[in-house]
């Protein structure tokens, strides 16, 4: 996320808030490439002909996040994190419609991994992964909102640190547990 850093976007999304629309104006390409990256890269694992593409991801993501000046941002971490959330429901949504479409047999797949680990994946269902973080959440919602932002998110340990106010060590500490505890329950071989 470093091109966004260099901007101020929580004064933007402030400023956007309290009806400046020239702000809008200036946030919408920051975040749009930003969003972009991140749908590239939930999507990156994806098979040929896979029907939801990066741009309709952003698409609906962005849509979602920028449909109404309700929400107060405290900074641009947090905007990213609810970015995360927004993307997670639009591929668990897509996935449910296909799978519907199909009855079970064209569920979506991603993979879940941590981009600083390389040779780490595990092919996943993105409804799997849903049901199973629901469970974790049940287990341990700080868990299962790092794996959230982490993935769903693409932030960086620092960043999810801030967002959630607790250490980088914990963070680190609870995504290798939540990893494992995933695995597990999606019946994937585990990894040390």
């Amino acid at each position: 996320m470093s091109a966004p850093d260099q901007v101020d976007i929580t004064g933007l999304l402030v400023a956007w808030k309290d009806g400046d629309d020239e702000a809008l104006d200036e946030l919408i390409p920051i975040v749009y490439s930003e969003l972009r990256r991140l749908a590239r890269y939930q999507l990156r694992g994806e098979r040929a002909g896979h029907s939801l593409q990066p741009t309709a991801l952003t698409h609906e993501a962005f849509l979602r996040l920028f449909g109404t000046r309700r929400v107060s941002w405290q900074n641009r971490v947090h905007f990213f994190s609810v970015a995360a959330q927004s993307m997670r429901r639009v591929l668990v949504e897509h996935a449910r419609k296909r799978s519907a479409t199909k009855r079970g047999g064209g569920a979506t797949r991603i993979t879940l991994d941590d981009a600083k680990t390389p040779g780490e994946t595990v092919d996943l269902d993105v409804l799997a992964l849903n049901e199973a973080l629901t469970e974790l959440e049940k287990i341990d919602p700080r868990q299962c909102r790092i794996v959230e932002l982490r993935y769903f998110g693409g932030l960086e340990t620092e960043e999810t640190a801030e967002v959630l106010g607790i250490s980088p060590s914990t963070v680190k500490r609870d995504w290798r547990v939540a990893k494992i505890w995933l695995r597990r329950a999606l019946g994937a071989p585990t990894q040390k």
